[in-house]
């Protein structure tokens, strides 16, 4: 080799070794890695090697001149405690930082109150504590902040206002109290502050934001809540019989003409009350000979006598609501037929007997579960001790002949496959249109991955969702294929669990038909379930019911809720569940989307975890044509793991009989 050859190989080395200098951040940023690292425990092992550069290291990005380190991403690796100070603060260059869903204690660490550059700090899903410091107004270039489930208590700073840079702000939750600050953001895109113990009326300038932002807080009331609008002021209660009013004025006689005024008035009144008197005498003369008549077309107008947890409802919602079905019973024309109450289904042998009629239903006492988008769900324990839920649909678009095929259809596919909820009866009038169906105590799968984290809950165990993922997927096989009945709205709340794991039940099945049309809207409408392809909610398909069930499987998988996931970290807003799914697995961080209370619990299931998960994303498939049919997706779960994939023939029959020309042809509009 000459010299010229052996000259460029040296220079070639310098130059690489320039550039190796030259792509590591300052020594005080490796530091403080370092250090954090060490004083920190965690389950999952990040391989930060000595020898390679910071820039280089998991979850760490540097910026372009990999000159200093401007984003730190460590969600879900399983870090317990505190952050050690003195350690992240170090990163002065840090803009972005993700500590999300791991185990952190402890205050909110006070270094990182003190980065310049910050944009985006997600430290959601730990268990901190302790109130929301006011220096966290000091963070001057932030844009995104979500604090959202974890222990937090205390009030809501109004140094957030200090914030003007501010897109998304997500407190829900948590435990934070008193009243709501007057905060104005010019930017602001996401707010909640939802499930929290917050109190008072709404400031004006955060009134614009949906209900669901302020959700939870029984105490809060005022726009946008209209189900919670706040008390006037009450006016000073009235003085005692017997106690002088005190008066700065002199007490006057009454002049002449006073006494004269009253007196005509006073006898002008008793004049108008004897004509009164007579006119109601004519009336009830009039009354007599039809009052045996109207007694007996009449019903009587005994309401429900609704009772919560909380203590007695007297003139609540459903006791008006009682009053209004039977005065529409009435009106129905007085027919028997028009204003019984049906029952429906298989009520043959093995099958629960119902006996109660609407009076009994009436007279029962009743409890508010919750209101969803057919309208609001009551359970109702009748005198006999009987307790059913009865659904009171709101905006019914159907006449009675359409809403009773409806019904009896849904109904007769339920009383043949245990994963449906059974549809026991309903009531239809011009006014009123009730449903009266099963009363599940388990609750739904929404309630029970989500309810109460935190707090000392059991969580839902890996074998447990994977009974509940085939559940799910074999009643709506069973809609589809059996009777070529499309669900169209299948979701985590209206999956309804039984004590036997192989039984929950799908509810809500069948009815979009008898509402009217409902345009999908821009934004993650449909509460993060609805197909991408789906215009008109009352004309879904076997496809998007497909779709929906993959949703409710990474629902399963993530422990995290569609309808709330716009608290995801992303650069664009909001993301829904499948495409923060896909951009996850596409980075090779797969890990990463599994629920850490599943990841907590251990076990050897992670080969199971990732085969659902390939199941789901086949579920969600943006062309619908990609996605399996239902009696596909129930295979494909039984085949995953042999022990949650027992099946009865009853079961078997119904989902796998229907040929593939009844799949593929789907339900007539």
């Amino acid at each position: 080799m000459g010299a010229p050859a052996q000259l460029l190989l040296v220079l070639a080395a310098v130059a690489a070794a320039l550039a190796c200098a030259a792509a590591e951040p300052p020594p005080q940023e490796r530091s403080a890695l370092q250090a954090f690292l060490a004083g920190t425990p965690h389950e999952r092992a990040l391989g930060w090697n000595a020898s390679v550069p910071a820039c280089a290291w998991t979850g760490v990005r540097c910026d372009a001149a990999n000159a200093t380190v401007v984003e730190l991403h460590l969600p879900g690796i399983g870090l317990i405690g505190s952050v050690p100070p003195g350690t992240l603060g170090g990163l002065r260059g840090l803009q972005v930082l993700s500590l999300r869903d791991n185990r952190l204690l402890g205050d909110i660490p006070r270094d990182l109150l003190g980065l310049p550059q910050l944009r985006s700090l997600y430290l959601q899903g730990n268990l901190l504590t302790g109130a929301i410091p006011a220096e966290v107004g000091r963070l001057a270039s932030l844009e995104h902040l979500a604090l959202s489930r974890n222990n937090l208590t205390g009030a809501v700073p109004s140094a957030l206002n200090n914030l003007t840079r501010l897109r998304s702000l997500r407190l829900d939750a948590n435990r934070l109290s008193g009243s709501l600050p007057s905060l104005s953001f010019r930017q602001l895109e996401v707010f909640n502050v939802s499930y929290n113990d917050l109190n008072g009326s709404i400031p004006s300038t955060l009134a614009g934001f949906p209900p669901e932002s302020f959700a939870g807080n029984v105490h809060l009331c005022g726009p946008p809540l209209v189900d919670q609008p706040c008390q006037p002021f009450p006016s000073p209660a009235p003085s005692p019989p017997g106690v002088p009013v005190p008066s700065s004025k002199k007490k006057r006689k009454l002049s002449g003409a006073a006494v004269v005024a009253i007196a005509v008035g006073a006898g002008a009144a008793a004049l108008l009350a004897l004509v009164l008197l007579a006119l109601c005498a004519v009336h009830r003369h009039r009354r007599a000979a039809t009052g045996e008549e109207e007694e007996k077309t009449t019903p009587p107008t005994r309401g429900l006598t609704p009772s919560t947890a909380s203590g007695e409802m007297t003139g609540g919602d459903f006791t008006s609501s009682s009053k209004d079905i039977s005065v529409a019973a009435a009106a129905a024309g007085g027919a028997a037929e028009r204003s019984r109450l049906v029952f429906v289904g298989n009520q043959g042998p093995g099958q629960h007997h119902y006996s109660f009629d609407l009076e009994d239903l009436l007279r029962a006492s009743a409890e508010v579960l919750g209101k969803g988008s057919l309208g609001t769900s009551y359970k109702a324990v009748l005198e006999e001790g009987t307790t059913v839920v009865v659904k009171r649909l709101r905006d019914v678009a159907v006449a009675r002949r359409e809403f009773a095929e409806c019904v009896e259809a849904a109904a007769g596919a339920a009383a043949e496959h245990r994963n449906l909820v059974p549809l026991r009866g309903y009531y239809y009038s011009k006014d009123e249109k009730l449903l009266v169906v099963d009363y599940l105590p388990g609750g739904s799968l929404s309630a029970r991955l989500h309810g109460g984290r935190g707090t000392g809950r059991t969580p839902m165990d890996w074998e447990a969702r994977m009974r509940t993922a085939l559940c799910a997927a074999r009643g709506l096989a069973h809609l589809h294929t059996a009777h070529s009945l499309v669900h169209g709205n299948v979701k985590a709340s209206n999956l309804l669990l039984r004590p036997d794991p192989d039984a929950a039940a799908l509810s809500d099945y069948c009815l979009h038909q008898i509402f009217p049309p409902a345009p999908a809207r821009p934004g993650g409408s449909g509460g993060g379930y609805r197909a991408p392809e789906l215009v008109d909610a009352r004309r879904p398909t076997f496809r998007s019911d497909v779709y929906s069930l993959g949703v409710l499987f990474l629902e399963l998988l993530t422990g995290k809720s569609p309808a709330h996931h716009a608290s995801l970290e992303g650069s664009e807003g909001a993301v829904d569940l499948p495409r923060w799914v896909q951009s996850v697995v596409r980075e090779e961080w797969t890990a990463e989307v599994f629920d850490a209370e599943l990841l907590l619990m251990g076990g050897s299931a992670e080969e199971e975890m990732v085969a659902l998960l390939q199941v789901a994303m086949a579920c969600v498939s943006t062309a619908p044509d990609a996605r399996p049919d239902a009696p596909d997706v129930v295979r494909m779960i039984e085949e995953i793991g042999g022990g949650h994939g027992r099946t009865t023939t009853e079961e078997s029959e119904g989902t796998r009989g229907a040929s593939e020309e009844e799949r593929s042809r789907g339900p007539t509009p």
